[in-house]
């Protein structure tokens, strides 16, 4: 789960970790009103969207003009970049479509001598929460790794000990920083790696980290992500979350537990269970065709989410055959077959419509797939049907 950057200066600031003043915004009167409060002479104006890039980005309606962060020194000049409430902003992360903006950040101005570039994430391949910081502060990351690699440092923590002052100030001394400015990042640091197991959060990025011309040390930006599977625990993220930036069909899917991924391809798919998602996606690859979504019911699924998955793939436009792979363990095929020829009839299917099903109670639920009237290929095993949708796929095309 994602937030905007004025929910992660909320949660970082809670931990120690210092951020510059400032306000949220819905309308051009609040952006003002904000500003006013904080006193000039400079204000930032932020976009508040689940994308980086805002500032180099563009939006759609004026693609030469500004981008979503403004740099402005009075109050007319907040409530002119408040304009961009309501347009829609195109940056190098949201992909051609861009997102709308719905809430503005209004920040006071600071000095700054120095930018910076400071994160934590998990390393897989270490199983160990990792900093990650650079001198080159405000780039992305991945061009520094790309051009100049030998100015990222990564420091990994042991996960039995914890983060240790001496972490941090290894961090600290890599990054150039020296007297007041060593201890101001190792208490930002123990702040930032305290609020990343705390809330259980899978990345925090702070790009750019500026030394400012007193010598403060500061959070300019803020970006947190977090692990779904923990946020029965934290309810107060939940009340975070903005459904207006996320894929309506993921949310769709959450709302019946279902696992679902959207995908460039054509082929829908609805299986049981991730690995089997994964070999199914594959085997189209294989026989020529292109998966249009990753989609795992699960191994108790309903006649209920297997008709809302059902619907759900037939929902994205791009969709022109669907593949159903089953495996009956916990779940029954006949469940399946049920749900399948129930979400059929009510959304009128019309794509072809491949279906394996192998294990518990198979011969029922092909049974109920032969006799229910509906133009339902069956098929032997995951080659034969494959090979079936793809070759459906291309001869209704």
């Amino acid at each position: 789960m994602n937030i905007h950057e004025y929910q992660a200066k909320g949660l970082l600031k809670r931990y120690g970790v210092s951020v510059p003043r400032g306000g949220v915004a819905y309308t051009a009167e609040e952006a003002v009103d904000v500003a006013r409060d904080l006193g000039g002479p400079v204000w930032v104006v932020k976009s508040q969207i689940h994308a980086g890039g805002r500032g180099a980005g563009r939006f759609k309606d004026d693609p030469d003009g500004k981008g979503g962060v403004r740099v402005v020194k009075s109050l007319d000049d907040v409530k002119e970049a408040a304009g961009m409430l309501g347009r829609t902003l195109v940056t190098k992360q949201t992909g051609p479509g861009g997102r709308e903006v719905n809430r503005l950040y209004v920040e006071e101005g600071c000095d700054i001598a120095r930018e910076l570039y400071l994160s934590l994430l998990v390393d897989r391949a270490r199983s160990r929460v990792t900093i990650i910081a650079s001198t080159e502060g405000g780039m992305e990351i991945e061009e520094v790794a790309h051009n100049t690699p030998e100015k990222i440092v990564t420091v990994a923590i042991d996960p039995a000990t914890g983060m240790s002052g001496f972490h941090a100030r290894k961090v600290a001394f890599a990054l150039g920083l020296e007297g007041k400015q060593v201890g101001a990042a190792v208490k930002f640091l123990t702040g930032m790696y305290k609020a990343f197991r705390e809330l259980d959060a899978s990345t925090v990025e702070i790009n750019p980290l500026v030394v400012t011309g007193a010598g403060e040390v500061l959070a300019l930006d803020a970006k947190m992500s977090f692990d779904e599977s923990a946020m029965f625990r934290h309810k107060e993220l939940e009340e975070l979350r903005d459904e207006s930036e996320e894929d309506p069909a993921e949310l769709e899917a959450a709302r019946h537990s279902l696992n679902y991924i959207k995908l460039d391809g054509n082929i829908g798919c609805m299986v049981n269970g991730a690995g089997l998602a994964m070999a199914t996606m594959d085997i189209i690859k294989l026989h020529g065709g292109e998966p249009a979504n990753f989609l795992d019911v699960g191994g108790g699924a309903t006649k209920e989410r297997v008709t809302a998955a059902f619907k759900l793939i037939l929902s994205d436009a791009n969709v022109e055959g669907i593949l159903v792979n089953i495996f009956g363990g916990i779940m029954r095929c006949d469940v399946i077959a049920e749900g399948v020829v129930a979400a059929a009839r009510e959304v009128s299917l019309h794509v072809p419509l491949v279906v394996r099903l192998e294990g518990t109670n198979v011969e029922l639920g092909k049974k109920i797939l032969a006799e229910s009237g509906l133009p339902i290929r069956s098929a032997d095993d995951l080659a034969d049907a494959a090979e079936k949708i793809v070759s459906a796929v291309k001869e209704a095309g």
